[in-house]
């Protein structure tokens, strides 16, 4: 096999250009904490009577991560999606939805063990969320409608039956499962590393689904060229079907975490986090386009979401700019990735003839 060919040339620029973007992210990431840290002022431990600054411990900083976590998980079947070159709206409602099913029924059920309260609470919010991805699915491939539409009608009634089974109330959770989940794992205090720890290895596993496995090669090729793939072999049904499975999985897994660590779930929770959850990925570096995106990013960029809402309250800014602040973010991201494409494009369109040889060339 020719490891120097063209394909493998432009997969290497590829890798190339997604490790720089990440670099990026980190950067802006690191500055925008630098400046944070400078002007958020200190105060005064009253336990050791140290002086602490206002952003950078390791209370805030967690609380930042653990912010960041719930919509990041999200981000990462959010980024699947996208990179399919789908788009997913009802991703809150299927947080909302998962959480309330899951409060619902081991209220009524009260598991007497803990483990088991655990065990149950997280099969029911997992399994509800990848029931409404699969309904997600099915429904854009069995009607051949746009995702847009139909996420955007399935947004409102996922949220609406979790309005109806739930009363509007507010539904406690076992304690068993905030316990769990609000572990200290040796860390003291009010430190709670179970989130991001969760964030981190979602994130993880999603980016070894998507690079090693052969559905998310899949994925990447569905996204890239749809007709293409069809005419390669591909199944665009399968595909399109897993990649809103897995964005309900991780909704899913979000709700159990968020109902958990909060103590209690209802119909109103993530209400807006379509936004933060597609700005994460859009931030991250995927391309609305399909074919181009990375969970890291993804990752990364529900982060930096997270330490701009996190600059506003620590600045004492209007928290009114936050939505501004975003929606800024997300036009910018996406001018950056279309002239990132065009300058892309300019340079395959240069080093073409180069990598085609003599032989090649000859009819």
């Amino acid at each position: 096999m020719d490891r120097s060919g063209p394909l493998n040339r432009i997969l290497r620029q590829a890798g190339r250009a997604l490790q720089v973007q990440q670099a990026g992210l980190l950067a802006v990431i690191l500055v925008l904490g630098t400046v944070l840290t400078l002007f958020a002022g200190s105060h005064q431990d009253p336990l050791t009577g140290l002086t602490v600054n206002n952003f950078l411990n390791a209370n805030t900083l967690l609380q930042t991560a653990t912010d960041a976590s719930f919509f990041a998980i999200m981000a990462v079947g959010a980024t699947m999606v996208i990179i399919s070159g789908g788009i997913d709206l009802s991703v809150g409602s299927v947080f909302a939805l998962a959480g309330v099913t899951m409060g619902l029924v081991l209220r009524t059920w009260q598991p007497e063990n803990g483990l088991l309260a655990i065990l149950a609470g997280l099969a029911l919010s997992v399994g509800m969320g990848v029931l409404c991805g699969l309904v997600n699915g099915c429904l854009m491939v069995g009607l051949r409608v746009h995702p847009f539409i139909i996420t955007l009608g399935t947004m409102w009634i996922f949220r609406g039956i979790a309005f109806v089974a739930s009363r509007a109330e507010s539904i406690l959770v076992p304690d068993a499962l905030t316990d769990s989940v609000k572990a200290s794992l040796g860390l003291g205090g009010q430190l709670a590393p179970i989130p991001l720890l969760a964030m981190v290895a979602v994130a993880a596993l999603g980016s070894v689904f998507l690079s090693r496995t052969v559905l998310g090669r899949h994925i990447f090729a569905v996204g890239g060229n749809a007709e293409a793939s069809r005419y390669a072999g591909l199944s665009l049904g399968r595909v399109y079907i897993s990649v809103f499975a897995v964005a309900g999985l991780t909704a899913g897994i979000a709700a159990y975490l968020g109902g958990a660590f909060y103590g209690s779930t209802s119909c109103a929770d993530a209400t807006g986090y379509e936004l933060y959850v597609i700005a994460s990925a859009v931030v991250g570096g995927a391309s609305l386009q399909g074919g181009k995106g990375s969970v890291i990013s993804a990752m990364l960029g529900a982060l930096l979401i997270t330490l701009i809402r996190q600059s506003i309250r620590t600045l004492h800014l209007d928290q009114n700019y936050e939505w501004i602040i975003i929606g800024c973010a997300i036009i910018v991201a996406v001018v950056l990735d279309r002239a990132s494409a065009v300058v892309a494009e300019k340079r395959l369109t240069r080093i073409a003839p180069d990598t085609v040889s003599p032989e090649e060339g000859t009819p």
